[in-house]
């Protein structure tokens, strides 16, 4: 049965104690709101309706947020946990592109607010944390909905997972979330989900051996960068550019370039398109996990890891570097990333099937978690045929969002099929584009990223 939202008075606590892959029970108290500032008007962008209201303001954190407010508010507040993450110093600006993005949540008549954290880097919890403590500042100073949903996209679907995990579950006679919509999910958590990254830093170095250069510093390229060196995303797509000619059309290639980057498509499983941004992220993510987040030690390794799809698999898998990853690194970026999953209210997730940045074994993956944590009867996957990584369809989402709150409501499960069937009723409002596909179901993580050797 749904619990229906009540007033938390001045602060909110959540304490929920949750067995982390690090080990021991956690105790988790949730953000307070009592002394947060209301927001203030603000300018809509240009693509929410015009007679919504928006609202900004940046939290005791250090946080930006933007809220938007639709004239004709079907009483359904919209959480939104953002992707990346930014390497960066929060701004306005971030949340301000989100709103952009996902106006069709407001098109569609629910509330929507989103953070853009405190602070730039991979930190999930801290992550979650700020859109707790924005959920809050809703409900105090601008209304309180008689439904909220958390809504994570990209790696914050990896946010929403673990927000859900962390504050979901009624302990303080209100639950803050009633369902969970994950789109276009990094769902692996950090210990599965960038794997592929180490593993194409080292087939790349293998192949091209400049990334670092011979006359440069050694360092072990799981760490991403040494703590104190700085790189821009410019200098990465130099050193590659150097080996693959990514910037050239492929008729301007050597014979050389174009066998270096069929090897890196065959063996990583990834499109040409996504190798740069794959190498930017392996690069300044992963120092930034390692430098900020796990001690100085990297999390990732390779060890077990075998190769295939190059014209040399055995050559290759005795040339590349090996990695063993650090327990305690490891730990550290598990407790912080990885889902457990206990989410107790239903989780509705979808993802383009060919998805380059965010794979579609990863669902697998998470679907393999909820399972082992008890909530497999609470999760719905779907998948669709076309789209991008940051956007599938108009009409996908409140087409999910539908499909949730009526299971949220009425306690009707949907399945792929009712959703692929339900979808096109939403295109004459908000535009063609339906395209799930009701009959798919990701494979195993390990049939595109090779099984490896993993901290105990």
């Amino acid at each position: 049965m749904r619990l229906n939202l009540r007033p938390s008075g001045l602060s909110l606590l959540v304490l929920l104690a949750l067995t982390g892959c690090g080990g021991g029970s956690v105790v988790l108290q949730g953000p307070s709101t009592s002394d947060e500032a209301a927001p203030q008007p603000a300018a809509c962008p240009a693509e929410v309706p015009t007679d919504a209201k928006c609202l900004s303001g940046r939290d005791s954190k250090g946080a930006f947020y933007m809220i938007a407010m639709p004239a004709k508010w079907s009483g359904t507040l919209v959480m939104h946990a953002h992707g990346g993450p930014d390497l960066q110093a929060p701004d306005l600006a971030r949340s301000q592109e989100d709103l952009t993005r996902w106006s069709i949540m407001v098109k569609a008549g629910y509330a929507w607010a989103g953070s853009s954290y405190r602070q730039g880097g991979v930190e999930v919890r801290a992550a979650a944390e700020d859109t707790e403590r924005l959920r809050g500042i809703f409900r105090k100073h601008v209304a309180k909905p008689t439904r909220t949903i958390l809504h994570g996209q990209s790696w914050g679907a990896g946010v929403a997972a673990k927000g859900a995990e962390m504050f979901t579950e009624d302990t303080v006679g209100e639950r803050p979330y009633d369902g969970v919509l994950l789109t276009s999910g990094v769902l692996g958590g950090g210990t599965r989900s960038y794997d592929f990254r180490l593993d194409l830093r080292v087939v790349y170095q293998y192949l091209c051996g400049n990334h670092p250069r011979p006359t440069e510093p050694q360092y072990a390229l799981n760490l991403g960068l040494p703590a104190d060196v700085t790189m821009k995303q410019a200098d990465v797509a130099l050193r590659v550019n150097e080996c693959l000619a990514l910037n050239k059309p492929a008729a301007e290639r050597t014979a050389a370039q174009s066998a270096k980057i069929k090897t890196i498509v065959d063996v990583i499983k990834i499109p040409e398109s996504a190798i740069q941004s794959h190498m930017n992220w392996s690069t300044m993510h992963f120092q930034d996990i390692s430098a900020k987040r796990t001690g100085g030690a990297s999390p990732f390794g390779n060890e077990g890891a075998v190769y295939s799809g190059s014209g040399d698999d055995v050559a290759l898998n005795a040339g590349v570097l090996r990695y063993k990853a650090d327990t305690s690194a490891y730990q550290k970026f598990a407790t912080d990333s990885d889902p457990v999953g206990k989410i107790p209210v239903p989780v509705l997730s979808t993802k383009w099937i060919s998805d380059p940045t965010a794979f579609v074994e990863l669902d697998s993956r998470f679907r393999d978690v909820m399972r082992q944590g008890g909530s497999s009867d609470r999760l719905v996957q779907t998948f669709t045929t076309k789209g991008t990584h940051s956007f599938i369809s108009d009409p996908t989402y409140p087409t999910l969002m539908t499909a949730l709150l009526r299971w949220v409501d009425a306690g009707v499960k949907p399945t792929p099929a009712d959703i692929a069937k339900a979808c096109p009723g939403f295109e004459a409002q908000f535009g063609t584009g339906c395209v799930f596909n009701a009959d798919y179901t990701s494979p195993a993580l390990e049939t595109r990223v090779p099984a490896r050797q993993r901290p105990q």
